[in-house]
């Protein structure tokens, strides 16, 4: 169908790599417990928009530069680096806010509007130019050789990858707000957690900074 071959090995495979923690799951997990299910979404979607970029540029050859040029793949890489650097460092630094009302566990972080939660989400993703050289490793080897077009196939491929992705996405927003309601951890818990996720995504953004093409 649409020149691809192997699918149920696809869906399968694309699930899995999903399931692995990186920054895309952690920020979500992260919005999530400090303001509700709806902001872990809005990062989701974000994430999902940054993936669709990648999708459509590794169609049309574009992501192609950043497996060849090295010098594009260090500017990106650079760029994505300092991002989530950011991010961890706005974590780390992270005060505690006031409590809203007796017995109310603030969040050690502060409240975003939905549009900057999902350009958060958004940017962690596309600023990672490993998710473009995956794209152009991964979704190839399900094209058939015969396809009639290769790059509608690929783009099936990526959407399929996307959605199911999306699904697990919204799954974690979801049970991770759950979470949040049920266990009560105080605010002096909170904050340090707030700041162990920040010294993760700095680790992130180590990693990346570190990261070679290949």
């Amino acid at each position: 169908m649409f020149g691809t071959q192997d699918l149920a090995v696809f869906i399968v495979s694309g699930l899995l790599l999903n399931l692995a923690p990186g920054p895309d799951s952690l920020l979500i997990m992260t919005r999530s417990a400090s303001q509700g299910w709806r902001a872990g979404s809005a990062a989701a979607l974000g994430i999902g928009s940054g993936t669709f970029v990648h999708i459509f540029a590794a169609a049309l050859g574009l992501s192609a530069l950043l497996a060849t040029s090295a010098t594009a793949f260090m500017l990106v890489k650079l760029i994505g680096a300092a991002y989530l650097l950011y991010v961890g460092a706005t974590l780390l630094l992270s005060k505690m806010t006031p409590a809203v009302g007796a017995g109310d566990v603030a969040s050690a972080l502060p409240r975003l509007s939905y549009r900057k939660i999902y350009l958060q989400g958004f940017l962690t993703n596309l600023l990672n130019p490993k998710v473009a050289v995956f794209f152009l490793a991964f979704v190839p080897q399900f094209i058939a050789a015969s396809a009639p077009s290769k790059a509608l196939a690929f783009i099936v491929l990526g959407c399929i990858f996307n959605f199911n992705g999306m699904l697990w996405c919204h799954f974690l927003a979801l049970s991770t707000a759950f979470a949040s309601r049920r266990v009560r951890v105080n605010r002096q818990l909170t904050l340090w957690i707030n700041r162990v996720i920040g010294a993760v995504f700095v680790s992130f953004g180590i990693k990346l900074a570190l990261a070679h093409r290949g």
